[in-house]
């Protein structure tokens, strides 16, 4: 496009330089400012993109687009909002991709990735090409990329919409984040069905509170879900009604305890799964799943009024939910021939870890380890809260090392320690390496225990200091159970 017209796409947008000049992609970042960009000076939490401007120009890119007033002898789109402009000008360049797509979001604190990957398995059961968005992995049709964070920066996500539409994909899942509804990182995308899961305490390093925390999850059902769109709501959650009054289009309530669109009439749980009786828009249907626990039940029925929303075939739907095995990092079970149960999740905040708990509380184990910490830069107020919960729900508690960034880890497990009741302190350890820790619980294994290991889930890297170093829950779960299954392991 030329940057004349790129620059006509948003009102406000003030253009110093040749409008005849051709723009063909958009980028944040000065290190992909190849020629025919248009470099967006963000100014970011880290580092202000206007002190790239020179190194984009360097790289060859023909503009820049900035909230501050023109740089002498470069063209130059001055706007009020970066973000926003990097959002309008990377989906005009690549043809608004997001409108040859039926994207579903789905956003809350818990569930996003397991409800995402069941949308997905019902899709494909149903014949579609899919796309998917989220925090473990970026799906385009049968392809698989890393994903890098939960919901990409605006540019990146219109590019992997363009990908998917080349690709033939008419329907993209994504995990909508909190972060990037308020840094408009989903700017102008239109959803057809949006999904609210739940709203508990997390990121308030970011938004402050929980007002604004749930002021920018409902950024979602005010402003971007479709006139004719259809939103999915847990009836369960406190901020249900809030959810309900913003609503644009059609709404549907699932719950487990209430009437609602979507409930459960007769509910069986067990350790080969969950078959639920569940009372729907289109008449009774019985789901058989092989996911375990109550929360994931919550996702199920969220995935099935998503599913229905969508026009997707009874058959296919069902078939497609109860395909689902598991999700990588989610009640993942790490097997490596010992006789006690182990299980790594992604659960890192406290009402994750009490769901996760109680979950596994329910499967009657004779003895429950838990193994979490909390990352380092991130909401603290939730640090004691999850002390508190483990504490409750387990019979020994082991604190170590998340991701601890920049923060001292020996500070981090002092504020989780401190929500343990004193009475508890004997059943409770602090080790900070978390390799250790994890070995530790695994040596207190036997028959009748269940070791959780919580907060990291699927990652394979953890973050210290300045460095980024190798580290997977379950492929050192599984090393340590080797060594401990040696003829002169240690046990």
């Amino acid at each position: 496009m030329t940057l004349g017209d790129l620059v006509a796409r948003l009102p406000g947008a003030v253009l110093t330089g040749d409008p005849r000049l051709l723009v063909s992609e958009v980028t944040h970042d000065s290190r992909r400012s190849g020629p025919g960009a248009l470099f967006v000076a963000i100014r970011g939490f880290a580092a202000d993109g206007n002190s790239f401007v020179g190194a984009a120009r360097k790289k060859g890119a023909v503009a820049v687009c900035s909230e501050q007033p023109p740089a002498p002898d470069t063209p130059w789109v001055q706007v009020a909002d970066a973000r926003e402009a990097l959002a309008v000008f990377s989906a005009a360049v690549l043809g608004n991709p997001a409108l040859s797509l039926d994207l579903v979001g789905v956003t809350g604190t818990n569930g996003k990735t397991t409800t995402t990957y069941l949308i997905d398995a019902a899709l494909r059961a149903a014949g579609e090409t899919v796309g998917l968005v989220g925090t473990v992995e970026y799906r385009i049709g049968t392809r698989l990329l890393e994903a890098v964070r939960t919901t990409p920066e605006s540019s990146d996500l219109q590019a992997l919409f363009r990908q998917m539409v080349d690709a033939g994909c008419r329907h993209a899942i994504l995990e909508v984040s909190s972060h990037s509804l308020a840094l408009k990182r989903v700017h102008g995308c239109p959803f057809k069905v949006a999904v609210f899961t739940n709203l508990t305490r997390d990121h308030l390093d970011f938004h402050g509170d929980m007002d604004a925390y749930f002021a920018a999850k409902r950024l979602l059902f005010d402003t971007l879900l479709r006139e004719d769109g259809h939103a999915i709501v847990n009836r369960d959650d406190d901020r249900a009604d809030q959810v309900l009054r913003a609503c644009k289009g059609r709404a549907w309530t699932f719950s487990l305890s209430q009437p609602a669109d979507l409930s459960v009439e007769e509910l069986t749980l067990s350790l080969d799964g969950t078959l639920a009786r569940v009372r729907t828009p289109v008449g009774p249907l019985e789901l058989r799943s092989p996911l375990i626990g109550r929360f994931n039940v919550q996702n199920l029925l969220a995935a099935l009024g998503a599913g229905l929303a969508l026009g997707i075939p009874e058959e296919a739907l069902l078939r497609g939910l109860g395909s689902v095995k598991g999700v990588p990092g989610r009640l993942e079970r790490v097997v490596a021939g010992q006789d006690f149960t182990v299980i790594v999740d992604y659960a890192h905040t406290d009402d994750a870890l009490k769901n996760l708990l109680e979950t596994v509380r329910e499967l009657r184990p004779h003895r429950l380890i838990t193994v979490f910490g909390c990352g380092g830069d991130r909401d603290r107020t939730k640090r004691p809260l999850m002390g508190a919960v483990a504490a409750r729900l387990s019979d020994v508690v082991i604190l170590t090392s998340d991701n601890p960034r920049s923060e001292p880890p020996e500070a981090i497990l002092e504020e989780i320690r401190r929500g343990i009741p004193p009475d508890r302190a004997g059943d409770s350890h602090v080790i900070v390496d978390r390799r250790e820790a994890i070995a530790k619980a695994l040596e207190m294994g036997r028959e009748g225990v269940v070791v959780v290991i919580a907060g990291k889930g699927h990652e394979q890297y953890q973050e210290v200091r300045d460095r980024t170093v190798p580290f997977d829950d379950r492929q050192v779960a599984r090393d340590i159970l080797h060594r401990l299954a040696a003829p002169n392991g240690k046990r």
